[in-house]
């Protein structure tokens, strides 16, 4: 090896080395580690992930996407999406700060998702359930009239083949972008689910941070069973707007899953990694039960008369 090729090999080095000492940009830095909300730590991504997006350090619920919730609820491959196709569109040509049609189109670029909520059936610890699955991430989980839509045809489908019911809700309410044909699905979704209470099938609501306006006020609070997880934040009205109309200071714990159960506005506060399997003993104990009849008459006569004969002898 020449003299001149041993000093560009080792300037080659140099050059490597220097590149790998360079600080992680912002970016490389934020994929590495998330910051807890709660307890400020600092926690390994992948450590996160492994843990379902809760700190292993304060049990803090870190908010997750629609796509993420069904994985971690689902068995593998089990989960069919039904009316897919279905788009929010601009009935009321609605223009604020920028038009409504073009926000549309940027959410679904930021979220990755047609719309705000994703319908479908999947199993749960082997249980074949009808589940939808709310995503905050897009346009803020608000009920448009194609999130009422989806709800009211997958109520339908589970009707139609017994299944029980399974809503996640994280929603910061209504959408005014659509006016009285957002808030016309809070009728609509109630109704469609007093036809599946009707048919004797299972509503288990689970409400995630944040679940607020609309939302709340219909298909999230109409569950024969209530779960949260825990932190969450439910409410109608946000916590400032309450405090500015009352003029009064409320508990610092007010409007989250553990102040609500305390006062009897859900059933259950399940941490995340238990969720799953509360859901599936839920819809185990819930399962409608064959009632066979007994074949011989006697029997049932026999049966029939074992109260009459003890009052008899306590008569004598």
């Amino acid at each position: 090896m020449e003299l001149k090729d041993w000093f560009a090999n080792r300037r080659k080095k140099q050059d490597s080395l220097e590149e790998i000492k360079q600080p992680l940009t912002t970016e490389e830095y934020c994929a590495l580690w998330r910051q807890c909300f709660q307890c400020r730590e600092l926690v390994y991504t992948r450590d996160l992930r492994d843990n379902q997006l809760v700190c292993p350090k304060c049990q803090y619920h870190f908010r997750i996407g629609a796509l993420d919730r069904i994985e971690q609820l689902t068995e593998a491959e089990s989960f069919q999406e039904l009316d897919a196709h279905l788009t929010s569109t601009d009935p009321l040509q609605f223009v604020d700060t920028g038009s409504y049609a073009v926000k549309l189109k940027e959410a679904s670029q930021k979220s990755g998702l047609r719309e705000a909520i994703i319908t479908g059936t999947g199993l749960i610890q082997g249980k074949l359930v009808a589940l939808a699955v709310m995503d905050f991430a897009h346009f803020g989980g608000s009920m448009g009239s194609v999130v009422g839509e989806k709800i009211v045809r997958l109520v339908e489908y589970a009707i139609k083949h017994k299944l029980p019911l399974v809503i996640v809700s994280s929603s910061g309410g209504a959408r005014m972008q659509e006016g009285i044909f957002s808030l016309m699905q809070m009728a609509k979704t109630s109704a469609a689910l007093e036809s599946l209470h009707e048919a004797g099938l299972l509503y288990i609501s689970v409400l995630t941070e944040p679940t607020y306006g609309g939302v709340t006020a219909s298909f999230a609070f109409l569950g024969d069973i209530v779960i949260a997880e825990p932190g969450a934040r439910i409410g109608f009205a946000g916590r400032r707007v309450i405090e500015q109309t009352i003029r009064q200071k409320l508990p610092a714990d007010f409007q989250t899953a553990e102040y609500l159960l305390k006062h009897g506005q859900i059933d259950m506060v399940v941490d995340r990694p238990r969720l799953k399997g509360v859901i599936a003993q839920l819809i185990e104990f819930h399962q409608p039960m064959e009632f066979r009849p007994t074949s011989s008459k006697q029997k049932v006569t026999g049966l029939a008369s074992a109260p009459d004969e003890q009052i008899a002898q306590r008569n004598q």
